[in-house]
């Protein structure tokens, strides 16, 4: 039974006067005084009716928890399978013969096919239902790794990681949509946090897994990895999965068009994305024809997005306004989380010469922040305005490149601590109120094709990050080289001094002294102009995200969120 409370003075005193009786005064004041007396009477009986009206929040399904944690730990296996192979690149071209243009493609087949299927997730879990869309999805990407462990060739490789990433990719926003429908919003301080754990955590231990795999087994033990939890994530999630039906009418009106469109667009845009960079843009004839094959593309694809009477992908959910700027900082996120995971181990191989178990060592730092903020980042997340986290963890990126700006050649594990520490933590601070107020507020129904799109936005933005990323580091180490031919001159003392000291240390090389020393003073100017470069990186990186956190505050502040579908 509900508690009796108080009726306020002001209702009584506010309730409808009543109009004077033609029997006298007497009876007038009779008269009034009762129906007073039964306003009093029904605010008392509302006031001890209310609350009991409101139904109470059923308790967590264990059923359903366990569900969504054997569905994370597979998206942690889709996303984490992006990274696994960057350090060990080397290692799997010899063990496939392959050339040096085509071993990239390892990783590039994956990310374009991923990108493609993110967005068409929300349209095939509807169709399919969560349960055989993430069912289908964690055995193939299963089975595609057993195929890409038993590759005898680069061409089998490439084809065999592109279908294990389109597979994959349809698990990761498939989770971030489960999250926001299947659990009310008092328990996503709990879910929010873990899977902005796993979003981040999975690319940033990528390199240090795949490190330590190769050293010590070899490179198939990058893809065997995941055949026994793929296993149980796939039986796990057919047994316990059971949080909607599949709507197969769907399929009649399926755009196929757009379909087509959007694949052709996305994986243009990421194609010349991975390889402008490294081809001088549009001067490779290959980035040139996909760079208008993509724009044309991109014209079908909006096209149909407006026109087709069941788009592939519905762009509407960008019309939330919380939608749009989750999205957004979602996009910048991206940059972060995907670019500095790049920049970091590009500097410790070229100019400290590290190994790749080395470089996933010293990356590992990350990996603990995040474990030990996300907690905290989650408890703060239901009792703190997450324009303020959002701002916090923006400023403390950008305190971290910053930091970066004053680095040099013999910069090691402890100078790049801090730097790691504060990149590690503002993830954290980032992603969950991000997810919160993309994805927080939008009613069940809109949710699965919004996360397709949310998930998207942030690899893009990693994909736009590391092309811009690739392409200002190569221009700054042009222009660095250049300055310092300028200055590093026969009639530059310091550089004659520094060129005789190297000759004495090779002096016992005889004849080949002054060769040898020559070239390692080249070899310095050339770090140093590197060094340089990644010192103008990572001041533009902090500019942007810095601007980033001073736009916060026009995010508008996320209305209660809405309830979820049980």
């Amino acid at each position: 039974m509900g508690v009796v409370q108080k009726a306020p003075l002001r209702s009584i005193l506010n309730y409808p006067t009543p109009s004077p009786s033609p029997q006298g005064g007497r009876e007038a004041t009779h008269h009034a005084i009762r129906q007073i007396g039964t306003g009093i009477t029904h605010m008392v009986a509302t006031a001890a009716v209310a609350p009991s009206a409101i139904p109470a929040e059923p308790p967590l399904d264990r059923r359903r928890m366990v569900a969504f944690l054997c569905m994370v730990f597979g998206m942690f296996m889709a996303i984490l399978d992006i990274q696994i192979v960057s350090a060990s690149l080397n290692e799997i071209q010899a063990g496939l013969s392959a050339s040096g243009d085509e071993i990239p493609w390892v990783q590039t087949s994956y990310l374009i096919a991923e990108v493609i299927a993110i967005p068409l997730s929300g349209t095939l879990s509807r169709v399919l239902s969560t349960r055989w869309m993430f069912v289908i999805s964690a055995a193939g990407f299963t089975l595609m790794s057993a195929m890409c462990a038993t590759s005898s060739s680069i061409d089998e490789m490439i084809v065999w990681r592109a279908l294990q990433g389109f597979l994959g990719g349809g698990m990761i926003p498939t989770v971030f949509a489960s999250a926001f429908t299947i659990f009310p919003p008092s328990k996503r301080s709990i879910v929010s946090p873990m899977i902005g754990l796993v979003a981040t955590l999975a690319p940033t231990i990528g390199p240090t897994v795949g490190g330590y795999l190769t050293d010590l087994l070899s490179w198939h033990w990058l893809f065997l990895i995941n055949i026994v939890p793929g296993i149980f994530v796939t039986v796990s999630t057919w047994a316990l999965v059971d949080f909607d039906k599949p709507n197969t009418s769907l399929i009649k009106n399926f755009d196929w068009t757009g379909l087509v469109v959007m694949g052709g667009f996305l994986g243009c845009l990421e194609y010349v994305l991975e390889e402008g960079p490294n081809h001088d843009w549009l001067q490779d004839e290959a980035v040139l024809v996909c760079a208008v094959v993509g724009m044309l593309c991109c014209v079908a694809f909006f096209w149909r997005a407006f026109t087709a009477r069941q788009p592939i992908v519905e762009l509407r959910a960008f019309t939330d306004r919380n939608f749009a700027a989750g999205c957004a900082a979602s996009f910048i996120m991206g940059i972060g989380l995907y670019g500095l995971t790049y920049l970091y181990p590009v500097y410790l191989a070229r100019v400290r010469g590290y190994s790749a178990l080395q470089i996933g060592e010293t990356m590992f730092v990350s990996g603990l922040c995040m474990f030990a903020t996300a907690p905290i980042a989650g408890r703060f997340s239901g009792k703190v305005d997450p324009r303020i986290l959002m701002a916090l963890g923006f400023s403390g990126f950008a305190a971290g490149t910053w930091i970066v700006t004053g680095l040099t050649k013999d910069w090691d594990f402890w100078e790049l601590l801090w730097p790691q520490v504060l990149r590690g933590c503002s993830l954290m601070l980032c992603m969950i109120p991000i997810n919160n107020i993309a994805l927080g507020t939008l009613p069940p129904e809109r949710m699965k094709n919004a996360s397709g799109l949310y998930n998207l936005t942030r690899n893009l933005g990693g994909a736009v990050g590391l092309a811009l990323i690739n392409t200002l580091l190569n221009d700054r180490w042009d222009l660095h080289l250049a300055r310092l031919h300028e200055r590093v001159t026969w009639a530059n003392d310091t550089a004659l001094q520094r060129l005789d000291g190297l000759r004495q240390g090779f002096s016992g090389f005889g004849s080949a002294a002054d060769a040898m020393a020559l070239k390692s003073l080249t070899n310095q100017v050339r770090i140093q102009g590197m060094v340089m470069a990644f010192e103008d990186v990572f001041l533009v990186l902090t500019a942007l995200f810095l601007v980033m956190a001073c736009a916060t505050p026009l995010i508008r502040r996320p209305k209660a969120a809405v309830q979820a579908s049980h």
